[in-house]
């Protein structure tokens, strides 16, 4: 099997360079008028432009993954300018949350005439296939990328900006999207639009080998169910939801857990589309590139001289010391974390991790490692170009472990501990740890969730910051304590020698002089959103209002 037959619908570059003047960025109210979708073609490279910005280093190729410093489970590898994101003093301004921003409200643009115009064109002639199935592929992309700036965004107090275009009787008028009452009021058009996906989508089953990657009903169901979880931080009886929509992904279609944690991971084509895979990115490497540089983003700097990894983000001591709970060398602790003297495959040779650059940590994430183990690495498993380091990964966005997590989480709410722990060890069981051994409890969840999903886009921040709002007197308090701490390192006496000894300390960048054990402000419940970057307000004209506290 070729790496174009898992990424030549989605993310080929000639694809892409097709539509080039599509894919010139359409500011808000300016959107394409020239005739369009007059074949099948035509809406493929609309829908493949809807793609593709989530891949690159601008969204979850790397930048939406700095504001994740906030937490303790990862920190940066490398002194940048904008510390503000770790040390939760937000301005909005950031270089990160204003690109991602920008991104994500382009990608709501371009799906909402895409939506419109295929809508159009089914009230006047039956759509094809194809058209359909772009049409479910547009209102899918319309929903995620509204979901990602509404819960960042987005609270009880206000909502963020949105309109759909099809509801402008005479056509969209350009005008700035009105922004939502509250944050439920854009999670309510979220829910609709992934119901029409879910309406218009084929099933994963359905599709064939060449467009695997692409939108599925059962994606839009998963995105239900998180979207219910998050709404549930304000309206408890959400939680329900979340139950019907994880059982429905099981009932209605088959999604299950891979047979092993390193299953999800795997370089190995065989591996790639598991019952336990939702939606996520689909990389490659060799000469023809694709996916998200994330796999290399994260290699260390330089690679030992054999590659031209990154060096950014990784592992903290405090999510290292919260996996050992499980026991030194589990299954799930050595897929996720490489720590110094831990034999690692890299281009075809056994290694003994340690790491020489940039900021300290004492750990490298390991998760998207695999396809760096083959010899011949760079013909297929890993990009040949280090500038553009994707690798021969599925990356996940949303998998079924979630899913079984959200569950066991809206049982524990719901009082269902017993639910609740049958969930959390049927994850626990897959990566061969100890059962739960009674009812589950939410210091129980919190582990599980924090050390499943560590260093994935399931936004631990966040998390902790819905925890801090409507949680349990229990997990408020493991939040709180997360969220007002300064992530910790392991500092060696000999940073090349992987067998050197070590103290755990402070992290060594964005230090709160006054204690270094802390964060330079407390958490309080308006650091749940982020600030609107000060471009977006001035150019509002007074339409967009500041989050309450900035």
């Amino acid at each position: 099997m070729k790496a174009k037959y898992i990424l030549a619908a989605v993310f080929s570059a000639a694809l892409l360079s097709s539509c080039s003047d599509f894919l010139d960025v359409q500011k808000e109210g300016d959107p394409t008028t020239t005739q369009y979708f007059t074949n099948d073609n035509q809406a493929i490279d609309a829908i493949d432009a809807l793609y593709r910005p989530i891949h690159q280093e601008g969204l979850f190729g790397r930048e939406i993954y700095w504001e994740q410093g906030g937490a303790c489970d990862i920190v940066w590898g490398r002194t940048r300018s904008y510390n503000t994101l770790a040390t939760l003093q937000y301005t909005g301004d950031e270089s990160p949350l204003k690109g991602t921003y920008e991104r994500l409200t382009g990608v709501i643009s371009r799906a909402n005439w895409v939506v419109e115009q295929l809508l159009n064109k089914e009230h006047k002639t039956a759509l094809t296939a194809v058209e359909k199935r772009s049409l479910g592929e547009a209102f899918f992309m319309r929903a995620f990328s509204h979901f990602y700036v509404a819960y960042r965004y987005g609270n009880d107090k206000q909502g963020v900006p949105f309109v759909r275009y099809e509801d402008f009787a005479g056509g969209y008028d350009n005008s700035i999207p009105k922004q939502q009452a509250t944050v439920m009021d854009n999670y309510k058009m979220i829910i609709e639009d992934l119901d029409n996906a879910i309406k218009y989508l084929p099933t994963f089953e359905e599709y064939d080998i060449d467009n695997r990657g692409r939108a599925h009903k059962a994606a839009a169901v998963a995105y239900k169910a998180k979207v219910y979880a998050y709404w549930a931080a304000f309206d408890k009886s959400q939680w329900s939801n979340v139950i019907s929509m994880v059982n429905s992904l099981e009932q209605d279609y088959g999604r299950d857990l891979a047979p092993e944690f390193a299953d999800v991971f795997s370089s190995d084509f065989s591996n790639y589309w598991t019952k336990e895979y939702l939606f996520g990115i689909a990389g490659t490497g060799g000469d023809t590139p694709g996916g998200s540089e994330f796999p290399g983003v994260i290699l260390e700097n330089k690679g030992w001289g054999i590659y031209n990894g990154w060096g950014q983000i990784k592992p903290s001591y405090d999510i290292f010391e919260e996996m050992l709970k499980d026991g030194a060398g589990n299954a799930r602790i050595t897929r996720s974390v490489l720590e110094y003297g831990q034999e690692f495959q890299f281009f075809g040779e056994t290694r003994k991790f340690y790491s020489t650059s940039d900021v300290e940590s004492g750990f490298m994430i390991n998760k998207y490692m695999d396809p760096f183990k083959h010899e011949d690495a760079t013909k297929g498993y890993v990009s040949s170009n280090g500038d553009w380091p994707t690798a021969r990964v599925n990356m996940p966005l949303v998998r079924f472990a979630e899913m079984l997590l959200f569950r066991a989480e809206a049982n524990l709410a719901l009082g269902h501990a017993d639910l609740a722990a049958k969930d959390i060890n049927r994850v626990r069981n897959r990566s061969h740890l100890t059962p739960l051994s009674g009812n589950a409890t939410w210091t129980d969840l919190y582990h599980e969730r924090r050390c499943e999903l560590a260093f994935e886009y399931s936004d631990h921040l966040y998390d902790l910051k819905r925890w801090f709002h409507s949680g349990d007197a229990e997990i408020k308090a493991l939040a709180q304590k997360e969220l007002n701490a300064h992530p910790r390192a392991r500092h060696y006496a000999e940073r090349s020698d992987w067998n050197s000894t070590f103290v755990v300390g402070p992290y060594a960048d964005y230090l709160n002089e006054a204690d270094p054990a802390v964060k330079p402000v407390a958490y309080d419940d308006h650091l749940m959103v982020f600030p609107y970057p000060s471009t977006e307000i001035t150019k509002s004209g007074g339409a967009l209002h500041q989050n309450d506290g900035y």
